[in-house]
C-alpha cells in the first residue's frame, strides 16, 4: 500500500488504524477497479478504532459483519477478485446521544427519547451482537478529577494480561486457535463447560435478555478469559455473571 517509509520498511509493532467517520464503504473494507485493501485489512493483527460510532454510515458499518466472523474479506469486481486478511480487534467509542448528556444526573440532556433511540439505532443489532464487551463509562465529577489516589499501574495490568495469555498459549499449543476469542464449537465444548449452577444463570440471562446463539458463545468466551485472568481452571458463577453484565447495556435497548 506504500504506507511504510524507507526508514521502517517492515512492521515491527501491531497496527492501529483510526479512520474518520466520513469514510466510505470501499475505504473501510477495500475496493476499487483493481481491488485494494481497506482499513480493516490495514488493521490486520492490530486494532481498528472507530470513534463516534453512530456517525458512521449504517451500511458502511454493516459490511464489517462477515469479515468480523471470518477474518478475511473478499472484494469482487468485473475484472478481478481479491481476498485480503482482516483479523483485527474492533474497538469503538460513542456518546450516549447527540448532545452527549443522556442519562447524566445533571439533567443537561436536551435530546428527546425519540432522538436518542434514532441515534442509537444507527448501530444495527447484528453488529452489536458481534461485539464481545460493551461498557458504559459515566462522566467523572469534580472531586474524582481532583483525586490524588493512584490508579492501578499499566504495568500491573500488563502482567495480568500476559499471565492470562500464557495460559491460552498453553491451552491452544496443539491447534490453529491462538486465543479464547478464536475458539470454535469443539474448543467451546472442551474449555467452556458450565457447571449446573453456571448453566442455570446462563439460562436465566438467555431468556430474560433475549440473547442469541452468537451471544451465548461470546459470553462463554469472555467468561473463559475472565477465569484465566483469575487463574481459575473452571468457569465459575462470578465469571459468568461478569461476562453477562457486559451485554446488559441499557442504551441499545432504548
Amino acid at each position: 500500500m506504500g504506507l511504510l517509509s524507507a526508514d521502517e520498511p517492515l512492521l515491527r509493532r501491531r497496527p492501529f488504524r483510526s479512520p474518520h467517520h466520513t469514510i466510505s464503504t470501499a475505504g473501510l473494507t477495500g475496493g476499487g477497479a483493481a481491488p485494494r485493501p481497506g482499513e480493516i485489512s490495514l488493521a490486520h493483527r492490530g486494532v481498528l478504532f472507530l470513534d463516534e460510532l453512530p456517525e458512521f454510515r449504517a451500511d458502511t458499518l454493516d459490511v464489517m459483519r462477515q469479515p468480523l466472523e471470518e477474518g478475511v474479506v473478499t472484494i469482487s469486481r468485473a475484472t478481478a477478485t481479491a481476498t485480503f486478511p482482516c483479523d483485527f480487534q474492533l474497538v469503538c467509542a460513542m456518546n450516549p446521544c447527540r448532545c452527549g448528556w443522556y442519562g447524566d444526573s445533571s439533567g443537561r440532556c436536551v435530546c428527546t427519547q425519540n432522538s436518542v433511540s434514532s441515534y442509537i439505532s444507527r448501530i444495527s443489532g447484528p453488529l452489536l451482537d458481534r461485539i464481545d464487551i460493551i461498557v458504559e463509562v459515566p462522566a467523572l465529577n469534580f472531586d474524582e478529577l481532583r483525586s490524588r489516589e493512584e490508579p492501578e499501574s499499566s504495568s500491573a495490568v500488563k502482567q495480568r494480561v500476559e499471565q492470562a495469555r500464557a495460559l491460552q498459549n498453553k491451552r491452544f499449543s496443539q491447534g490453529t486457535c491462538r486465543s479464547n476469542a478464536g475458539m470454535q464449537t469443539a474448543q467451546l465444548r472442551e474449555y467452556c463447560t458450565l457447571s449446573d449452577d453456571c448453566a442455570g444463570l446462563m439460562k436465566q440471562a438467555f431468556e430474560s435478555l433475549g440473547l442469541t446463539a452468537r451471544s451465548y458463545d461470546r459470553i462463554r468466551k469472555v467468561a473463559r478469559t475472565i477465569a484465566d485472568l483469575d487463574a481459575s481452571e473452571e468457569i465459575q458463577i462470578p465469571h459468568i455473571a461478569e461476562a453477562i453484565q457486559y451485554r446488559t447495556y441499557q442504551l441499545s435497548q432504548n
